[in-house]
């Protein structure tokens, strides 16, 4: 069955001809559109020195988005862990918390700079990832009573929900600590049924890539954007701005790659998305990631994807009981 909260993760991608302000200010936009609609959730995410993405700071950007919204939840997807101290993340969700009550997530991730250079720039280490189990605790213990006479005010006392973006044992730190898990990726079956067996009250969110529209192959064309500045990126080592599908000049071995890295993301028109939505593991959330170039035809695809999913709900409870 498919979940009925439906929440997005926006990267602030960039566009061919825009500047990094303009997808700021377009995050922002897109949150509002998105609360219209309907969904549940809002997050960003941290990407530090990648020309094709402005999201770099989650909770500066998150606050924004709080400001602009009144009812959607506003968190981050995530806040790369290994690269800060804990009591930094603990206090700037703590004034996130204390300034929007109830609507702050905190999702957190355990990558670490994905080059030399970032890693250096941030003053962390390769390895800073392996701790990872430790800085949650951390992190976690700052909303209690702090550590060894520091407290991380505002967030002392506050109740901001921890969420962990995982794969592999990434899924058995959130079992361990009790905390809901974001599973996405080519191995989700396995993760996510590793962290159901572990985990004591299970919470799990799918993050999944998703472009609806009038036909099958205009779905498809919303995900070649940022396909090809993946593929892109592989080769040349450098993720570009996200440019229209007619300008993408690609050779046959690139063509190969992007039709394998389309692999597992889901696109079609309603009926076809419904359909492989159904096909995933049970989960209690998807976490929806759509970027393209065209803004107007990504919000079409989640519209599409929200009243699809409202209307394939009311469906299901509208039938007998077997």
């Amino acid at each position: 069955m498919i979940p009925a909260k439906l929440s997005i993760l926006d990267r602030s991608s960039n566009r061919v001809g825009k500047s990094n302000a303009q997808a700021l200010r377009d995050t922002v936009r897109f949150a509002q559109q998105a609360e219209a609609l309907g969904y549940h959730r809002f997050w960003v995410s941290e990407h530090h020195s990648v020309p094709g993405v402005a999201g770099s700071a989650p909770t500066v950007l998150a606050s924004a988005i709080a400001a602009a919204t009144s009812t959607i939840r506003v968190g981050t997807g995530g806040v790369m862990l290994p690269n800060h101290q804990a009591l930094v993340v603990a206090e700037q969700f703590g004034v996130l918390e204390s300034l929007y009550p109830g609507r702050i997530d905190m999702g957190l991730g355990r990558s670490v700079g994905f080059t030399d250079g970032v890693r250096r720039a941030l003053g962390r280490d390769k390895d800073a990832a392996d701790d990872f189990e430790a800085q949650v605790k951390d992190l976690l213990g700052y909303f209690t009573n702090g550590h060894d006479g520091v407290h991380a005010y505002p967030a002392e006392g506050l109740r901001v929900p921890a969420f962990v973006l995982a794969t592999g044992a990434g899924a058995d730190i959130a079992a361990d600590l009790g905390l809901p898990v974001v599973v996405g990726g080519p191995k989700i079956e396995p993760t996510v049924a590793r962290y159901r067996e572990r985990s004591r009250d299970p919470y799990v969110i799918l993050a999944v890539n998703v472009a609806v529209a009038g036909t099958t192959e205009q779905a498809k064309r919303l995900l070649l954007p940022e396909a090809w500045s993946m593929v892109y990126s592989r080769s040349h080592g450098v993720f570009p701005p996200l440019q229209p599908v007619e300008s993408i000049d690609m050779s046959p071995r690139e063509r190969e790659r992007l039709e394998r890295g389309l692999q597992g993301q889901i696109h079609g028109t309603e009926d076809e998305v419904i359909a492989a939505l159904d096909q995933l593991p049970e989960a209690d959330e998807l976490l929806i990631t759509l970027s393209t170039f065209d803004r107007d035809e990504m919000l079409d695809s989640y519209s599409r994807l929200i009243t699809a999913v409202t209307r394939a709900a009311r469906t299901v409870g509208s039938a007998p009981a077997r």
